[in-house]
């Protein structure tokens, strides 16, 4: 008995060693797949036959043949990726249209963007473009969205066959811890909130040039229509950036009153406190923007950075140059676009929830009319390890 319950144990041990040996039933061999790495959306000239707009979606493939590939074969070289696009009325249909000229299966879980073309953006409801990627199990919810200058395909497209486009945006958006130019990732999980809140926002915009794409300022979203109302250039976006307080590392190029010559200051850390005040009907807001951070680089020799009055001089350049960073961009959002992008209106609600109550349904109109008062205040800690 003794011998017949021992086999039966090591059979059983055998057989809890060995299950796991025999791989995953549910596998996918690679060789048959083509892994969606990222997406574009443009919207093309309608249908005449049916007046409807058409979509064109484009997905950058990565397969077994694609690689490893990019190394010189002789004297030429071969993409590491394969763009498809597909043209019609509708994005899933579109996207099984691809089956008849692609002989691999689309697999989309690791899918890292989607680039929505301008056009698109500023015609469609970006609640609707983005339904179907939303709903989309296969889709993962980190997938990062961008708004493109013009045509979004071509931000897919790189003149360096090495470079795959879609991994290099992924790598792009880490920047925005060292500079105020970039926004921080929105995700199709976190634009969810966005598009149901009808708060304005802002979407990171990309332009591609000759085959080199480039993070280019931001897009402004129009939280009634959620659609494309304009941009944002680069130096827009660092007011902006400074306007929040949410810049996690950065420059700032100011000029030396007494001499005129450049000063760098280099962003440790900033942050914004907004204020909202109401007397009757009167809605004001006050803003003080605060930073400690370091002398990064100057070009008066003569100075000597542990001087008083040349610190403050120094601190002095860099509070003008952001305060007048802060007025050119409130100025565009208040008075061009209209748009809440800053969270003011937010401060309003939590501060004075009746009052805000009564304006949010039009808040982008009120918010145009509001006076802004900013303060600056910036402290050099550091000088680096230069002390003449």
């Amino acid at each position: 008995m003794n011998n017949q319950l021992l086999r039966l144990l090591l059979c059983t041990l055998a057989i809890l060693i060995f299950l796991p040996l025999a791989g995953c039933w549910s596998s996918k061999e690679i060789e048959n797949l083509g892994i969606i790495v990222g997406t574009s959306l443009d919207l093309e000239k309608k249908d005449p036959e049916h007046s409807r707009s058409l979509l064109t979606v484009t997905n950058q493939f990565l397969t077994s043949e694609t690689i490893g590939t990019g190394i010189k074969e002789g004297k030429t070289y071969q993409k590491a990726y394969i763009n498809i696009s597909e043209t019609g009325d509708a994005a899933l249909p579109t996207l099984r249209n691809m089956i008849l000229r692609f002989d691999k299966r689309a697999f989309a879980e690791h899918s890292k963007v989607l680039v929505i073309g301008e056009n698109l953006a500023r015609s469609l409801n970006l609640q609707q473009t983005l339904d179907f990627f939303i709903r989309e199990q296969e889709m993962r919810p980190s997938g990062l969205i961008l708004i493109a200058r013009d045509r979004a395909s071509r931000t897919l497209e790189s003149k360096n066959p090495i470079d795959i486009p879609a991994f290099q945006l992924i790598e792009m958006t880490q920047g925005h811890d060292r500079t105020t130019k970039i926004l921080p990732p929105m995700t199709l999980t976190k634009i969810q909130g966005k598009l149901n809140s009808g708060a304005s926002f802002l979407l990171q915009s990309v332009s591609s040039m000759k085959g080199e794409i480039k993070f280019t300022g931001a897009a402004v979203i129009k939280g009634k229509s959620n659609k494309l109302s304009g941009f944002l250039n680069e130096e827009e976006l660092e007011g902006l950036t400074w306007l929040s307080g949410k810049g996690k590392g950065g420059l700032v190029r100011g000029f030396d009153e007494a001499t005129g010559l450049p000063i760098v200051y280099e962003i440790l850390s900033m942050k914004s406190v907004i204020t909202s005040k109401v007397d009757g009907d009167r809605i004001s807001f006050d803003v003080i923007i605060e930073s400690e951070g370091r002398i990064a680089e100057h070009w008066d020799a003569s100075e000597k950075e542990l001087e008083n009055g040349y610190l403050k001089r120094t601190e002095q350049a860099s509070e003008k140059e952001v305060e007048r960073l802060v007025k050119n961009v409130l100025h565009k959002i208040q008075h061009k676009y209209q748009a809440d992008v800053s969270g003011f209106g937010n401060r309003l609600r939590i501060e004075y929830p009746r009052v805000w109550e009564k304006v949010k349904h039009d808040w982008d109109q009120t918010f145009s009319e509001v006076p802004i008062h900013c303060e600056v205040k910036i402290t050099i800690k550091d000088y680096g390890t230069s002390d003449h």
